[in-house]
């Protein structure tokens, strides 16, 4: 069993590597598979709620992203073998897409890459599973117990959503934070006997924010800050078409390098993967 856990992760992590490695050095086929509100709810491109969390934006945020979930996989791999882990996963990566999904389907340009949210409901396995274990930090000598980290990751995680300041997706971390709590204890009935006071202590929050949300829609009220950066940019867009192929490719990838390929407009990527295309034939 063990070895069987640990080579079934091992093929995971590599596959992950593997199809980031190519978005990094495709931009059509980064912008064909990552998680965008309108190609899922309009174009109902609904593979995109899971194509998402195998590419990342850069090698840092696929590193961490890799070996948080080696890190706490291998326990949670042992207790709940190799298939109930990938349900584990894949789960928490879907529904942590979905409640991102909910909370920004009225911002079409919302975009985001990454397996944060698959990676959280691992976590959140972990904790459900062993709460006292010691969570440790790098470069600071103090560890603190599991179900403590965990409640201070939900909160971070409401509190990030509701402040939208970063470009961190907090919803799918908390989708899939919710969605790790709850696979595990479908699962492994026994826990909610076992750990049920640092269960609740990390549910309670969410189920609270969860509800806050949907019966109050003003209580979340997000800035449409994609499409006003949509509307800034479109102003003073370069028009590629007046340019010939090697000075717009060129002119692209050094704003894709200031700004990142999550802000540039839709005309933008289409004649990125245009150009890309043409250099592909």
């Amino acid at each position: 069993m063990a070895i069987l856990v640990e080579v079934s992760l091992w093929i995971l992590i590599t596959v992950t590597i593997l199809t980031s490695w190519q978005g990094f050095r495709n931009y059509a086929y980064f912008d064909r598979y990552l998680f965008e509100v309108e190609k899922i709810i309009i174009d109902k491109q609904f593979y995109r709620l899971l194509s998402a969390g195998f590419l990342h934006t850069n090698w840092l945020h696929l590193i961490f992203n890799m070996v948080s979930l080696y890190v706490f996989s291998v326990g949670v791999g042992h207790i709940l073998g190799v298939v109930n882990f990938f349900t584990v996963y894949f789960g928490s990566m879907l529904i942590g897409n979905l409640l991102a999904l909910y909370i920004h389907r009225q911002h079409e340009d919302y975009s985001a890459v990454g397996a944060s949210g698959a990676v959280s409901g691992v976590i959140f396995s972990s904790v459900c599973f062993m709460p006292q274990a010691e969570i440790g930090f790098y470069f600071i000598p103090y560890t603190i117990p599991a179900w403590a980290f965990g409640l201070f990751f939900v909160l971070v995680s409401i509190y990030g959503i509701k402040k939208q300041a970063d470009n961190i997706g907090h919803e799918a971390h908390l989708g899939g934070a919710l969605a790790g709590i709850i696979i595990s204890i479908f699962l492994s009935p026994h826990l909610l006997k076992l750990n049920y006071l640092p269960i609740l202590i990390m549910l309670v929050p969410i189920i609270i924010f969860l509800l806050l949300i949907a019966l109050y829609p003003t209580f979340l009220l997000l800035p449409n800050h994609w499409s006003i950066t949509k509307t800034t940019k479109e102003t003073v867009k370069t028009n590629y078409d007046d340019l010939d192929d090697e000075t717009a490719l060129n002119e692209l990838l050094e704003k894709v390098s200031a700004v990142g390929y999550y802000n540039l407009t839709k005309q933008e990527k289409k004649k990125l993967e245009e150009l890309s295309k043409k250099i592909e034939s």
